[in-house]
């Protein structure tokens, strides 16, 4: 009989040690509050806008030189030696400029992107832990770290639409 009676005191102890750490523990998708929240989605459509008009600019470059080419193969016969060594020599050089100006374009914007993470990340803190400290929650995890959760811990649209209220948009020019 005594047996069963601390059965049960265990079993109860136990069940409330469980609920109080089930409280205290919440998740949200860092990944999807940078790419859904208002200033996310502002930030990747001007990076994204911003790498196609490069990638555009760039393509017509390239199209130029490829007729640039295609003109000197054709005048091949009817140059000179010399003349037809210094043609290919500036074309080549014209492609490695073109070329660093793609890697160049390609910085340009990841260094953007970066920086308009950080910003995001940077502002989404100081929100995490306020809202922390108002819902009396301990521990924060993200979502991308965790097998498997209930989604009634899942606090990313409380936090969305806290973001979405303090940081309408990021400078990224």
């Amino acid at each position: 009989m005594k047996l069963i009676y601390k059965l049960i005191i265990l079993s109860t102890l136990f069940f409330f040690y469980n609920l109080s750490v089930k409280a205290d523990t919440f998740f949200l998708d860092f990944k999807y509050i940078l790419n859904e929240s208002d200033a996310g989605k502002k930030a990747n459509k001007f990076l994204k806008d911003e790498l196609e008009k490069n990638l555009k600019n760039l393509k017509t470059k390239e199209t130029k030189l490829q007729k640039e080419e295609k003109e000197i193969i054709q005048k091949k016969k009817v140059l000179s030696p010399e003349e037809y060594k210094k043609q290919i020599t500036n074309l080549r050089k014209k492609v490695l400029s073109l070329q660093k100006e793609r890697n160049t374009s390609l910085e340009s914007i990841s260094t953007k992107r970066n920086k308009a993470r950080n910003e995001l990340l940077a502002a989404l803190n100081p929100i995490v832990k306020n809202y922390m400290s108002e819902k009396n929650i301990k521990i924060v995890l993200d979502k991308k770290s965790i097998l498997l959760a209930d989604e009634k811990l899942d606090i990313t649209k409380d936090i969305i639409n806290l973001l979405n209220k303090q940081i309408k948009s990021l400078n990224l020019k």
